[in-house]
C-alpha cells in the first residue's frame, strides 16, 4: 500500500486508532508520521508523547527518543510506579562530593540492560553513587561496578542529593548508539553456582542449547512474543542437546517435548537468577524469546539467538539481525505477523551449522 500523507484533519482520537493499527502490520513510517502530528496538536497528550518515544527509540533515533520516553509515567497503568523523590532528578552534571541515588524501575530484563549505565554514570557526576535494586537481581548486581553503596529496593536508602532512574540515564547522559556496548561483561556469575551446575551439566552432549519459549504472561505484549515448546519441533532434527531454563506456567510443556528433542528441564532446580546465570555460563548457547534470560546471557556476554515478533519491542530497533547491546547476539525476525515457523526454520538451519563448526 502506498504511504498517505497526514494533513492533522479530523479528531484525534481517529488518528490514534489508525496509529494503533498500522503499527503492529510494520509500517512504522506511516505510524510515526501520525504520531507526530498528535504530538504538534496536543503536547500536553502524554500518551501520544511515550508511544512516539517507543517509534523513534525503535527507529534508533536516540536524541529525542530518550526525552519522549521521559513520559512513560503518566500513562494510566504507569503512574502508580513512579517514585515520587523530593530531590531533584540527575540530568548529567558533574557533582563531586554528592551523593547521587540510582534506582531501578521495571522489569528484571531493564534491570541487567541499563545496570551497564550504573558506571557510567558515576564517572559522569563524580558522585558518591547509592544503587538501589530489586531483590531478586542483587546478588548477581553485587558483583558489578559502579557503585559505592548497594540498597535492597524497599529498603530506606541514606541521604541522597540527586536522583535518577536506571531507565532515566540514557537521557542524562545523551547515550547514543555508538557508544554502545560498552565494556563487556559487566555481569558474571558467581563461581560456586558455576561449578555446582558444571558436575550437574557435565554428562550432556554437546553442543547443548538452553531453551526460553515464553515471557511473563502478565506482560501486556506476551501474546505477541511468546510460543509454545511445540513450535520449536524443528529444532530437534539439528543433533543439539536442550535443556529448558523455561519458567512459570509454560514450564510444564518441557514434560512433553517435540518427538526426537532431546531436552532436559531444569525448571524446578533453578532457585533464582544466580543459577540462571551459572547455567548461560556454562551451555553454548541461549536460544529465547524476548524476556529477561536474553538480558542475563548479553550482560554475561554469552552467545544468545532471540526470536522476535515482526514488530518487536524498542531495544531491538529495525531490520537488524544483531544487536548494538550485546556483541554475541543474534536476532531472527518474524517476516510476517504471527509466523513463528520461519523463524524456527531459520535457527534451525542456523543451528545445524553452529553443531558442525
Amino acid at each position: 500500500m502506498r504511504p498517505f500523507l497526514v494533513s492533522g484533519s479530523g479528531p484525534l482520537v481517529l488518528w490514534k486508532l489508525l496509529a494503533a493499527a498500522l503499527r503492529p502490520q510494520g509500517r512504522i513510517a506511516e505510524t510515526r508520521a501520525i504520531q507526530e502530528m498528535l504530538v504538534a496538536h496536543a503536547p500536553g497528550d502524554f500518551p501520544a508523547r511515550y508511544d512516539l518515544a517507543e517509534t523513534l527509540l525503535l527507529s534508533g533515533e536516540f536524541e529525542r527518543g530518550w526525552r519522549e520516553y521521559h513520559y512513560r509515567y503518566s500513562l494510566v497503568h504507569t503512574a502508580h510506579i513512579e517514585r515520587k523523590v523530593q530531590r531533584p532528578r540527575w540530568d548529567g552534571r558533574a557533582m563531586p562530593g554528592k551523593t547521587l541515588l540510582i534506582h531501578d524501575e521495571q522489569g528484571y530484563g531493564d534491570t541487567f540492560q541499563f545496570l551497564r549505565l550504573v558506571r557510567w554514570a558515576k564517572e559522569r557526576s563524580g558522585a558518591r553513587v547509592v544503587l538501589e535494586i530489586n531483590a531478586e537481581s542483587l546478588p548477581l548486581v553485587r558483583r558489578s561496578a559502579g557503585f559505592d553503596l548497594l540498597v535492597e529496593r524497599g529498603h530506606l536508602p541514606p541521604a541522597f542529593d540527586m536522583h535518577c532512574e536506571m531507565m532515566g540515564l540514557p537521557l542524562a547522559l545523551g547515550l547514543r548508539l555508538d557508544d554502545l556496548p560498552g565494556p563487556m561483561p559487566y555481569l558474571s556469575p558467581d563461581p560456586r553456582r558455576v561449578a555446582r551446575w558444571r558436575q550437574r551439566l557435565a554428562t550432556l552432549p554437546r553442543p547443548l542449547a538452553a531453551l526460553v519459549w515464553a515471557g511473563r504472561p502478565t506482560h501486556p505484549n506476551d501474546a505477541n512474543r511468546s510460543l509454545s515448546l511445540a513450535q520449536l519441533a524443528p529444532l530437534a532434527q539439528t543433533g543439539v542437546h536442550f535443556v529448558s531454563i523455561q519458567k512459570g506456567p509454560a514450564a510444564s510443556q518441557a514434560d512433553t517435548p517435540p518427538a526426537g528433542m532431546p531436552l532436559l528441564s531444569l525448571s524446578d532446580e533453578i532457585d533464582d537468577f544466580e543459577d540462571t546465570a551459572a547455567i548461560l555460563c556454562i551451555v553454548d548457547l541461549l536460544i529465547s524469546v524476548d524476556s529477561s534470560p536474553v538480558h542475563l546471557a548479553g550482560a554475561l556476554d554469552r552467545p544468545v539467538w532471540v526470536m522476535l515478533p515482526q514488530v518487536p519491542d524498542w531495544r531491538w530497533l529495525l531490520e537488524r539481525t544483531d544487536s548494538p547491546w550485546y556483541p554475541r547476539m543474534r536476532l531472527f525476525r518474524q517476516n510476517r505477523r504471527a509466523d513463528w515457523r520461519g523463524v524456527v526454520d531459520q535457527i534451525a538451519v542456523e543451528l545445524a551449522r553452529f553443531k558442525a563448526a
